[in-house]
């Protein structure tokens, strides 16, 4: 096995049955509103996005995210389980709620593959792109074919950036990210250094907490149920 491949968390993902839901649960729970999102056309998805970097996680953002009404149902799976009819009738039931986190890379490629040597089916990697307000967006993503999360929410999705990253044309919300703690519990694959592991077999899959202006705020994640 080679060396291993540095990794850093980009951004957490919120999940909604609407964009609006999300923009509005946003806004209550973590006082800012987010914007400069677009849409995910090969996906059937669209986004809004907040920058959330801080010390601890620099150039990281939280994307809002749901099925965009607008575009045709692709031919297959959604990413981040969207398509799940279990999250799908939460998010309807409890309204929008921290479903994932994506890391990135320099290397997608050997990042796959030593998520891959670690036992985490991971997908293949495909190329992505959305408009945005501040210009076109490329990325690289690892992805299932059954738009499955990597150990049911777990394990990060992977990412690679091309010469744009999100947060470059994002101001300063005035939320940062300060902790991620990832529930580790039957899981051995590599993960980004600042991200906390929490093997006690009750811990949440993941579990952020945010500083905004008025509090800190904590978003825990459940387990989907398949990985």
């Amino acid at each position: 096995m080679g060396p291993p491949v540095p990794l850093t968390l980009d951004h957490l993902v919120i999940a909604a049955r609407t964009l609006d839901e999300g923009v509005d649960w946003c806004e209550a729970t973590l006082g800012v509103r987010p914007t400069a999102g677009g849409q995910h056309v090969f996906m059937g998805t669209h986004n809004r996005v907040f920058n959330a970097s801080s010390a601890r996680f620099p150039r990281s953002y939280v994307e809002v995210i749901a099925i965009d009404p607008s575009l045709p149902a692709p031919p297959h799976a959604r990413w981040f389980d969207l398509d799940d009819a279990v999250l799908r009738q939460r998010l309807h039931d409890d309204g929008p709620r921290l479903v994932h986190w994506v890391a990135r890379c320099a290397d997608i490629h050997a990042a796959r593959a030593a998520m891959m040597a670690a036992g985490v089916d991971a997908g293949e990697v495909t190329d992505a792109e959305r408009m945005t307000p501040g210009g076109l967006l490329r990325w690289r993503i690892a992805l299932r074919a059954d738009g499955r999360r990597p150990c049911g929410g777990v394990a990060p999705t992977l990412i690679e950036w091309g010469d744009r990253h999100p947060t470059d044309g994002l101001a300063a919300s005035g939320v940062q990210l300060e902790s991620l703690r990832v529930g580790l519990a039957g899981l051995d694959a590599p993960l980004p250094a600042a991200v906390g592991r929490d093997a006690t077999p009750s811990a949440p899959p993941l579990c952020a907490v945010l500083a905004t202006p008025g509090r800190r705020v904590t978003l825990m994640s459940s387990l989907s149920t398949k990985g």
